[in-house]
């Protein structure tokens, strides 16, 4: 399959946990509509084909409103096209919708909305620095489906210092509410040079605690799954057909054109990826310059590590061809302790899930 990845770097403020390349209204020298302008000469430049998927991630899309967004889609019918039946999914903050704009998605062609909720706990967010109320998310998610989306997906983080069981408890039952068909639970990571790293660091926060990570994914995978949601990818949660087909381009290995500051590429096996600094993105495409920055060509031995450790992060699994013979005593070892399912392909069990990135190190490293 082939996606295409839109990133759009604005936000009206800086989460504490984000290192996403976004940048607030202070940030950064450039508006909205010299983004727009850049943005249509790259999907102009693009060496693509009609994109089965479409994602527009951020940063905040939705502070585009349905019409800039809309815009958006206007260019990529224009300059890259859309295959039949595409999946079209727009990220949005919950405090940057209203009915209206959900309806404005829906007459731009869009299929899907990825909201981040990340918490229902007032305190929860608070700690992360999110802008929204708890009860924000839950009446964004009721009226994308209201104005007529099938595929709604919530967002939520897990692990976030100061939280309880009971916090992860509340969030899962504000989803759970709602109907949404698919749900996305990511562990905090504490990444360098954020400001919660700097609060951390100074004893202002407790660190996340592994085992606490370890207790709150089993509730969030025993509710969804008690509720009829089935895990696809170990974070990821769907039913009735919800699975984010523009992921699963990601983690099977297939081919996407990544538009926007520093979004990523992978064509052939080239992968690059933009400027990004929006003021010299824009820059750069007003010169009719494609706006890379870094670019490798990945060999078959990278090719092969990235297919088992993204490939083994699904259900599904890998084709057991593609383990090397080096490895197989690793292999059986994992699955004589129930943490691997083994036939003519390999997966990490309902156990296997709590440690599937141990797994998948184990099996690299004896490769």
């Amino acid at each position: 399959m082939f996606g295409l990845y839109i990133h759009v770097p604005f936000c009206a403020t800086r989460c504490g946990y984000c290192d996403f390349n976004t940048y607030t209204p202070t940030e950064v020298d450039t508006s909205h509509e010299a983004y727009l302008q850049a943005l249509e000469v790259e999907l102009a430049l693009a060496d693509t084909r009609p994109a089965e998927t479409v994602f527009i991630g951020g940063g905040t899309p939705s502070l585009l409103g349905a019409e800039g967004l809309g815009r958006i889609m206007d260019m990529v019918r224009e300059h890259v096209g859309l295959a039949p039946g595409a999946e079209v999914t727009t990220e949005s903050n919950p405090e940057s919708t209203d009915p209206a704009y959900f309806e404005g998605l829906l007459d731009a062609g869009f299929t899907r909305v990825s909201l981040g909720m990340q918490s229902a706990s007032t305190p929860v967010l608070k700690v992360l620095d999110r802008r929204h109320t708890p009860g924000r998310a839950v009446a964004a998610a009721r009226e994308a489906l209201a104005a007529g989306f099938t595929h709604v997906n919530l967002d939520m983080i897990y692990g976030t210092p100061t939280e309880t069981d009971d916090d992860v408890r509340e969030t899962l039952d504000a989803i759970l509410s709602t109907g949404v068909d698919h749900v996305s639970a990511y562990s905090l990571i504490v990444e360098d040079g954020t400001a919660m790293a700097r609060k951390v660091r100074r004893g202002e926060l407790p660190a996340p605690s592994e085992d606490a990570y370890a207790d709150r994914y089993e509730i969030i995978s025993r509710t969804l799954e008690d509720a009829g949601y089935g895990w696809y990818e170990v974070s990821n949660w769907a039913r009735g057909g919800g699975q984010c087909r523009h992921n699963l381009i990601y983690w099977r290995g297939g081919q996407w054109w990544g538009a926007g500051p520093g979004a990523y590429s992978f064509i052939g096996d080239r992968r690059f990826s933009n400027v990004k600094r929006p003021e010299r993105y824009s820059a750069l495409l007003s010169a009719g310059e494609l706006p890379v920055a870094d670019e490798e060509t990945l060999t078959p031995d990278q090719r092969h590590f990235e297919s088992i450790m993204l490939g083994l992060r699904l259900k599904e699994g890998i084709p057991r061809e593609w383990i090397y013979p080096g490895a197989w005593g690793v292999v059986d070892k994992h699955e004589r302790a129930g943490l691997l399912s083994v036939g003519e392909r390999v997966a990490v069990t309902d156990a296997g899930r709590l440690i599937a990135d141990g797994i998948i190190t184990d099996i690299l490293a004896a490769e």
